[in-house]
């Protein structure tokens, strides 16, 4: 197979296994098609005012300060005299569209629509705002045309801001809120003059709804400890209390308003959220008013995360939920049916109204996710053969209408204290059903995944063991076993589209199902050689051959280990550290074995390191700027240098714009960071310098010199210009004792060469890129190659893991990104936080393709090696998926599986692009090169 088609091929490979845990594990629960439910008693409410806090902490809003005193006074007193409150416990992911969707249609979105976009519907769905007679909503254009877009007809009306106010440099962030409070206050005074909009503002059946941003930006941009954070939450007690006020006298004090103030999800103390840790997940939940609950006194109450005593509300009950609940409860306070897709159960706690209200309550409730269960049910009935199709025995057909008759008869003899638990039972059992019919092929699709897994690793050896060893001889297979192994897997492919066909199965199944089939037929087009190397290895000593095989285990688990504890990385490297000791290199070469050691140690800090982005450490920076400054210096003064007849001017113009680009981009970062603190916003200036940076880092080293530590120098000059611009701590550092450490791990395997006497050494400092890839005679594989490999790896893990990032969604900082652009948009944050990811593993990428031309192997061979331990790590990640458990385990269970599947895709990605980094020259004075004779 050709490079360029073997690398297609994987990476196509390879995003079918990254995308089919979404399908299997994470797809749309949504159905549709059901009748909607209501209750058939007259509600307690005419309207609901919903005030979502985007980004608020139930800590930050329920914790007293150092003289007992609430951020929110007013809340305080409400939850205290007036209402019932509690914590809405959300889910991964901890995003504000997801948040959103959970508490206004009341269902959970599955994973993957974080991806599809955070302004459009993905998915068509009903919702609380759908099915009131009006809705009004202010706030911000990133959530409130979700809901007006998915309603029918023409009764959601939204106000926003402009996107661009969203401004995490801005002065003040909780202007956000205000303008939504003033533009509430002026609706309802225009109003009194606008006979149509009066009249509709009495009616029944009516939301309105206020998204307050400011919280959440503040949060980003300062943390939620932070003074502005807190300031936010008075300014939004404030808020609510004058328009609170404002509606009660607007509606004559008709006491038909009910209030709820909830939040889509929390915020980390550095400032993200995304993940499942709980000041994610733990929201505030107040609601008063129409048909609500007052407080009740308890003696005493049991919650897990004890914070009852230190928020001084352990005497008050304390009412959780689910973040779905909220749905049903709105619906339920001002009589519109619930909303078709929610998964919610009805908190009765929170209402405030007789029995028989509450049994037909929570009656429907139960009927309309029933409705969800039945539709799921046929649906699977109708894609599954009759003789294959298990049903979902506790909620089989005569089961639903026993429940259903026993309900309706204990509310007719109102026993409804037994009618609200059966009907609790048979929503638990519709959400169990649910969850049975949405995952009924998880076994089936998880196993052929695997098998293409396992398949596609078991060829990758095979071709490193045909093309790159000499452990066996070529072998012409007859004509006729060709055909027959062909006709016999192209049955097979066959006879399961025949088998999806007829089950009508989704597209994705298709490629799920048949993708281990070419795989397979590949590996088996390969038996020759795997019989001989089977005859090789049992001709060698059993402890020998078991021995190789537990260091490459361990070597793997060490590896997957570091995903859940970054320490091990730093054990690794001082294993490292020793090798040279281990092995009697040191012998032959005691200054650079001394450099390595010191190197790795000094790299083994990193991993210890807290996170990054918790605090930020803007002189670290400059001073990893200053350092770099230094060494560019020297490398210029330095001896070796002048002696050389290459260097010309074109050259000394380039090296000395990149020391130019490094000490503007540390100016940058110290000039951004202190007009930041000064609420002046981004300077334009630094903005332009910043993105002439980014573009230019990766065109000039193509103007380098093609010699090996000219060229691998100029490359670290151009990305750490760009680092330092997205770095925010101690993680400036990082690159710069990464790449020490490679350009003396090139240096180290030319001696391991020498060592086991495989080849002459080559003179490193007059080597060039450009003629390495003509060397006709390529080595092959030896055992030591192995090592080579794993150490890459290694050091691509740890140059993820060593610049202080998690393996989860919330460890990325947006502070990294504030000399680009403070105006929040998704895409592009991202995509820079992606790129500070990507530079470590450009100059891990760069110096491995240094170690294998010196090494005087071809790129392909160790790369192939490399794909084999990655995609042993991916597999392993891949059985520990899940999607139970608390939502902490299942974010990172995802985080690290989306993790191993990307390294390995860039890393075939960074192989080819290291390759054109290292060799190709572009010569815009259009002479003849220079070049050493």
């Amino acid at each position: 197979m050709d490079i360029p088609v073997f690398i297609l091929a994987g990476l196509l490979v390879h995003f079918v296994f990254l995308v089919s845990i979404f399908d299997i594990y994470f797809s749309s629960p949504l159905v549709h098609g059901m009748t909607p439910q209501q209750t058939p008693l007259p509600p307690p409410a005419k309207r609901l005012v919903l005030f979502v806090a985007d980004g608020l902490r139930a800590d930050s809003l329920y914790e007293l300060d150092g003289n007992n005193t609430s951020h929110a006074p007013y809340l305080r007193a409400i939850l205290e005299n007036n209402g019932s409150w509690g914590i809405s416990h959300t889910r991964v992911p901890t995003e504000s569209r997801p948040g959103h969707v959970a508490l206004i249609a009341g269902f959970y979105e599955d994973v993957s629509a974080v991806a599809k976009g955070w302004k459009e519907n993905p998915v068509e769905f009903d919702s609380v705002f759908n099915e009131s007679k009006y809705t009004w909503s202010w706030g911000s254009p990133d959530i409130l045309p979700m809901f007006a877009k998915g309603a029918t007809g023409d009764h959601v009306y939204t106000f926003c801001y402009t996107a661009e106010s969203e401004d995490f440099g801005a002065q003040d962030a909780s202007k956000l809120d205000t303008w939504v409070f003033d533009h509430v206050k002026s609706f309802f005074n225009s109003s009194r003059s606008n006979q149509t909009l009066f009249s509709a503002l009495n009616e029944e059946k009516v939301v309105l709804f206020m998204h307050l941003l400011g919280i959440d930006t503040n949060g980003h941009a300062h943390r939620p400890n932070s003074r502005e954070y807190k300031e936010n939450i008075r300014k939004v007690d404030e808020g609510v209390k004058e328009i609170a006020s404002m509606l009660e006298s607007f509606y004559g004090n008709d006491g038909k308003t009910a209030f709820i103030l909830t939040s889509d999800h929390g915020m980390t103390d550095w400032g993200s959220h995304g993940a499942g840790h709980p000041s994610e997940t733990l929201t505030p939940l107040i609601v008063w008013g129409a048909g609500v609950n007052y407080p009740q006194q308890v003696t005493s109450q049991f919650f897990e995360d004890n914070v009852l005593k230190e928020w001084k509300l352990e005497n008050l009950k304390r009412l959780d939920v689910n973040q779905a609940d909220i749905a049903p409860l709105m619906a339920s306070l001002i009589g519109v049916p619930f909303p078709l897709n929610s998964v919610g159960t009805l908190p009765l706690e929170y209402l405030n109204n007789s029995a028989h209200f509450k049994a037909e309550s929570m009656f429907t409730n139960a009927v309309q996710v029933l409705e969800q269960f039945k539709v799921k049910m046929n649906q699977k009935k109708a894609t599954t053969l009759s003789f294959l199709f298990t049903p979902f025995k506790p909620l089989s057909d005569p089961e639903q209408i026993n429940f259903l008759k026993k309900t309706r008869l204990y509310i007719q003899q109102q026993k409804y204290d037994e009618a609200v638990s059966l009907c609790k039972t048979l929503i638990n059992l519709a959400l169990e059903g649910l969850s049975y019919y949405h995952t009924y092929d998880r076994l089936f699709l998880g196993l052929s995944i695997a098998m293409g897994f396992v398949g596609w690793t078991t060829y990758v050896i095979l071709v490193i063991v045909k093309t790159h060893t000499n452990l066996t001889k070529t072998v012409q297979s007859s004509d006729k076993e060709s055909a027959a192994l062909l006709y016999g897997f192209t049955f097979v492919g066959m006879m399961i589209t025949f088998f999806l066909l007829i089950q009508t199965s989704p597209w994705t199944y298709y490629i799920y199902c048949l993708l281990p089939v070419p795989v397979w037929y590949a590996v088996m087009r390969e038996l020759h050689v795997i019989q001989n190397l089977a005859a090789n290895l049992w001709s060698l000593p059993i402890s020998q051959s078991l021995g190789f095989i537990l260091i490459s285990i361990l070597g793997i688990e060490i590896l997957v280990f570091s995903f859940f504890y970054r320490a091990t990385l730093t054990v690794g490297l001082l294993v490292f550290a020793g090798w040279p000791v281990i092995t009697q290199l040191w012998v032959q070469a005691k200054t650079t074995t001394l450099i390595w050691t010191v190197l790795c140690a000094l790299l083994a800090v990193f991993p210890l390191m807290p996170v990054v982005g918790r605090e930020p450490n803007i002189p670290l920076v400059i001073a990893a700027g200053l350092l770099t400054l230094l060494i560019s210096g020297f490398s210029l003064a330095s001896p070796c240098k002048s002696e050389n007849k290459y260097r010309n001017n074109e050259d000394m113009k380039v090296h000395f714009y990149q020391m130019l680009t490094i000490a503007l981009s540390t100016y940058v970062v110290s000039n951004t960071h202190n007009s930041l603190k000064n609420k002046q916003g981004l300077p334009v200036f630094n903005q332009i310098i910043s993105w002439t940076t980014l573009v230019s880092s990766s065109v000039l080293p193509l103007l380098s010199p093609t010699f090996l530590f000219q060229r691998l120098f100029s490359i670290l000059l151009s990305l750490m210009a760009t680092y330092l611009l997205l770095s925010t701590g101690y993680e400036a550092l990082f690159p710069l004792v990464l790449s020490g450490l490679m350009f003396v791990w090139i240096h180290m395997e030319q001696e391991a060469l020498q060592h086991y006497g495989l080849s002459l050494k080559p003179k490193l400092a007059v080597f060039n890129f450009a003629y390495a890839t003509d060397i006709t005679q390529f080595r092959q594989l030896h055992l030591d190659d192995i090592r080579r490999s794993f150490f890459f790896v290694f050091f691509i893990v740890t140059a993820f893991f060593g610049t202080g990032n998690i393996a989860s969604v919330n460890s990325f900082d947006p502070a990294s990104v504030y000399c680009f652009l403070t105006v929040f948009s998704p895409f592009m944050m991202g995509g820079l936080l992606v790129l500070k990811v990507v530079i470590p593993f450009v100059l891990v990428s760069c110096a491995f393709e240094a170690v294998q031309v010196t090494t005087q192997l071809s790129s392909k061979s160790l790369f192939l090696i490399v794909l084999v331990i990655s995609d042993i790590m991916a597999l392993h990640f891949f059985f520990l998926v899940k999607d139970y458990g608390s939502w902490l385990e299942i974010g990172t269970s995802i985080s690290h599986y989306v993790l191993v599947m990307s390294l390995t895709m860039f890393m075939m990605l960074m192989n080819g692009l290291a390759q054109l980094l290292t060799t190709k020259r572009l010569d815009l004075s259009r002479r003849t090169k220079h070049h050493a004779t």
